[in-house]
């Protein structure tokens, strides 16, 4: 497998996920068609499939346009909100296997962000692709869910094996690491992965893909149970209850004001 990053919109991304025996290609989350049918004229390889992870225009928008130019392609929605993706062709169910040449890739629902939102997951290949749920140093906002819902959506994530490789929707991770380092002043690495994000960005290079092992360590989206996280907290509201959820929604409060 070859996955080849194609920025969109402001800070998008959209994936070409490429099965280097086929020729065969899928895109995970395609706002602007045009980046992507370039990408793929550039990789030489044949699309036969969209992989949104959820219905917002920055992950669909370029899918009617994709459409005109490759209409028999197949198009990803969950169950029951396939009305949501424009041009689903078929809708999928959690721990469903999905197929692109000779990969396969599990769906994974991850709601919250929104209520039909999935990641694909390729377990052979060690990767998943995570929209707005996860990203580096970050979690999406909670539009259609609330904190219990997405904290179970990071768990299920979490818990996907160390070296998994994370592609995520959003080039944030400079300022989700800015905000992290204000609750976890004293977490190295998170200190050195702030540096090496701010030398990609110098550079004008991606911050994708993460992996689990990495946001496990840096960020405070998975790191709720962390003792330095939870004192910052109780610090600045001695009265918070010091649950899982608890911690959870107030940094995630925390970050939607930061």
């Amino acid at each position: 497998m070859r996955v080849v990053p194609v920025p969109q919109l402001m800070d998008n991304y959209a994936y070409l996920v490429i099965d280097e025996a086929s020729g065969r290609a899928a895109v995970v989350d395609c706002a602007e068609a045009e980046a992507v049918l370039a990408a793929v004229q550039k990789e030489g390889v044949e699309l036969v499939a969209i992989w949104p992870t959820h219905h917002h225009f920055d992950h669909v928008g370029g899918n009617d346009d994709l459409l005109k130019q490759h209409p028999k392609l197949e198009v990803i929605g969950y169950k029951g909100q396939g009305n949501r993706i424009p041009g689903c062709t078929r809708e999928v169910d959690d721990g469903q296997a999905i197929t692109l040449g000779g990969l396969e890739a599990r769906i994974l629902f991850i709601p919250a962000h929104t209520t039909g939102h999935v990641a694909y997951h390729l377990p052979q290949e060690k990767a998943v692709f995570t929209g707005d749920t996860l990203f580096a140093g970050g979690c999406g906002r909670l539009f259609e869910g609330d904190a219990p819902m997405m904290l179970a959506s990071l768990s299920k994530l979490k818990a996907l094996p160390d070296d998994t490789r994370v592609y995520f929707g959003h080039e944030y991770t400079e300022n989700n690491l800015r905000f992290a380092a204000t609750l976890e002043p004293e977490n190295a690495e998170l200190a050195k992965k702030r540096t090496w994000a701010a030398e990609q960005r110098e550079k004008k290079e991606f911050t994708t893909p993460t992996t689990i092992a990495s946001e496990k360590a840096t960020n405070p989206f998975f790191r709720w149970s962390s003792p330095e996280l939870r004192r910052s907290l109780q610090r600045q509201f001695p009265d918070l209850e010091m649950s899982d959820v608890a911690v959870f929604a107030k940094t995630r409060a925390l970050k939607d004001s930061f």
